[in-house]
Formats: structure tokens, C-alpha cells, sequence
């Protein structure tokens, strides 16, 4: 697929919706996506265009979408790639992002249009997650297994640019590069683990990024006629449900170690997130719970709005699909990593998912 104008608006909105509250702003990814058609039109490939034994690394961003201080440039994004491959010594013949987002979605374009390094529709994930160990596809569980990673982001001008390169463990590495991003002023640009396309085609998720194209293409099909008809398209696709309209009547959000927490109300409905929306409850009874996809939309305009841009008094639209219906990657079928998030949420999670 030749990556253009239109499948960057499609890509936009149906990773934002994806990115379930989390994956970065589309706005933000509108920039980045434009910047890469500047050199052209990568093209986003399917994974059998390369040997099982050809090396593959995943990029991403890392950090709070919300920080007030984030710093992103696309040489960023084009930077992390040659940190790795510095690190690594590895020959890289194909690149995927971490998983679905505003941003997410788009990740790769630019670093594949400058490097004329593959795009490859194999994301560690089809929907966004908080940590980096969740978009790891089970590396972390592999005995002894290390990693490489790499980080660039942050405004030079007030001295607050960051870039790393990382050798160990993943949890390791990961706690490093989410501490260069705090030290970056909020957010950083990723490329890791470097691994075969034999593993990805057992452990990612396959088509992730067509996924996204098709649901951005059933929104605005929708939008043609109304907001509302674009979020019910998009329920419809995904096999989800709406589950309330509302004014927000009390939002609280904080940014801290590197991530946004809170939790919003809408009528009898609570969400709670950590970066992405993790539950919704309805008058205390759970009905959906991480990796469930939860978005929010603009009740007004339809268009998806992610936990860092909600504000109090808004009015919006609940939507909730069945993890069933999403493609997974292996990060979300292990039961310890989501030991951090009844944590920082102080809610259970893993009785609901597993």
C-alpha cells in the first residue's frame, strides 16, 4: 500500500480511535506524517516481502502525551535509528511501530522515507498500551534475552535534549528510556529491540496498521452525514457498543513517572486511565476492562479525543469494544504485566482479563 495524503487521514483517526485514550496526539501525528510525504511515498508492506531471518526493530515514542515540556523533532525519530544500529551492529531491513495511536499509527513513515528502510504492517501491538514491556511481543519472557534501545527527544535550546542508547534486559531498558523521557521534558522517540521476522510473524500483530486504515475510512464515511453516525460506524466495525453520552462532571488528570493518570465521569459511567483508558464502570460494575478498547469522541464533531485532551465539562461519547475483536499482540496474553497497572490504578484488572 503507497502511503499518501488519504491514507494518512485514514491512518490518523482510525490509530487515534485505536490508541483507546493513549498512541499520542493526531495532531502531532498529522506533522509527522506530512514531514515523511515530504520524501516521498513510503509504502506500508506486509511481512511476507521479507526472510524470516531478515532483523526488524520497533519504533515508537515514549512517554506523557500531556507534559507541558515535550519535545519532538522528526530527526528525532530519524536519529534513534542510527543510535541502534550503532549499538546494535545489526543490519535493520524492516521497521514497525509499537502499536496503534495518533502518533503510533504513524510511527516509521518518516525514518522509512528518509533511510528507505521497509515499512512493515506488523505492529508489537493493534492497540496503544501504557508500558514498553507490554509492546515488547514476549521478548521479556524469553530466558536471558538482550535487548538494545535507543532515544532522542527534547528542546536543545533550553538544554533540555536526551538521547541514550540502552544494552540489557527489557523491563531494564525500558525503565531507562521512560526515565529519558522525564529527563527530556516529558516524551522521547524510540527505536528497540531488534529481532527476527520469524519471531514477529508468531508474537505481533498482523495487519495492525491496515486495521486502522479501514476503521479511519468507516469514520469518515460516517462523518458525512453526522458525528454521531461516524462513532456508531466505528462501534459497528469493531463489533463494540456506545455505552453513554454525556458532560464530563469531574476530571482529574496527573502526569507523573512519565505517564498521564486520572479518571473522568459521565453520567453514572467512571473511567480510569494510565495513559490509555483501563476500566469503565458503571455504578461500580465493571464493563470493560484494558486491553477492551474504551474511546472517548467529541459529542459535537464526532472526532476521537484522547485521555490527554478530555476536559472537564466536555461533552462526549463512551464507546467500548471486546479485546476479541482487536488484533493483540503477544505483550497482552501475559498475566504479570498487568500487575503494574492494578498498581498505579489501585483497581483489579487481571481477574477481568484473564
Amino acid at each position: 500500500m503507497i502511503l499518501n495524503e488519504e491514507v494518512l487521514k485514514h491512518a490518523l483517526i482510525g490509530g487515534t480511535i485505536l490508541g483507546g485514550g493513549g498512541g499520542g496526539s493526531r495532531e502531532e501525528g498529522i506533522l509527522l506524517g506530512r514531514e515523511a510525504l515530504k520524501y516521498g511515498s513510503p509504502e506500508l508492506m506486509p511481512i511476507e516481502v521479507l526472510k524470516d531471518e531478515d532483523i526488524v526493530v520497533t519504533v515508537s515514542a515514549v512517554g506523557a502525551p500531556a507534559a507541558k515540556d515535550k519535545y519532538i523533532t522528526g530527526d528525532d525519530y530519524v536519529r534513534t535509528i542510527e543510535l541502534l544500529k550503532k549499538i546494535s551492529g545489526k543490519d535493520i531491513a524492516g521497521i514497525i511501530t509499537n502499536e496503534n495511536g495518533g502518533i503510533a499509527t504513524i510511527n516509521g513513515w518518516l525514518q522509512s522515507a528518509k533511510l528507505g528502510i521497509p515499512l512493515i504492517d506488523a505492529p508489537c501491538n493493534g492497540r496503544a498500551h501504557p508500558t514498553g514491556v507490554m509492546g515488547s511481543i514476549g521478548l521479556h519472557s524469553l530466558e536471558n534475552y538482550v535487548t538494545y534501545q535507543a532515544a532522542a527527544g527534547g528542546n536543545k535550546e533550553n538544554g533540555m535534549y536526551t538521547e541514550i542508547m540502552t544494552k540489557g534486559s527489557i523491563d531494564n531498558t525500558a525503565k531507562l528510556v521512560r526515565q529519558a523521557a522525564i529527563a527530556a521534558g516529558g516524551l522521547v522517540a524510540v527505536a528497540r529491540n531488534p529481532v527476527s521476522v520469524k519471531y514477529l510473524k508468531k508474537n505481533a500483530a498482523i495487519g495492525g496498521i491496515h486495521h486502522a486504515i479501514e476503521l479511519g475510512k468507516a469514520f469518515y464515511e460516517g462523518l458525512e452525514e453526522s458525528g454521531e453516525k461516524a462513532v456508531k460506524n466505528v462501534a459497528e466495525v469493531l463489533n463494540g457498543i456506545i455505552l453513554t453520552e454525556g458532560t464530563i462532571r469531574r476530571f482529574n488528570l496527573n502526569t507523573s513517572g512519565g505517564f498521564d493518570v486520572g479518571s473522568l465521569w459521565v453520567n453514572e459511567y467512571e473511567l480510569t486511565f494510565w495513559n490509555e483508558y483501563m476500566t469503565a464502570e458503571a455504578d461500580g460494575k465493571r464493563i470493560a476492562t484494558f486491553p477492551d478498547l474504551i474511546m472517548t469522541f467529541d459529542k459535537n464533531t464526532g472526532f476521537p479525543v484522547t485521555s490527554a485532551e478530555i476536559k472537564n465539562g466536555q461533552e462526549i461519547i463512551i464507546i467500548k469494544a471486546d479485546k476479541s475483536n482487536l488484533k493483540l499482540g503477544s505483550g497482552m496474553k501475559d498475566k504479570k504485566l498487568f500487575e503494574d497497572v492494578e498498581k498505579i490504578l489501585d483497581k483489579e484488572i487481571i481477574k477481568y482479563v484473564f
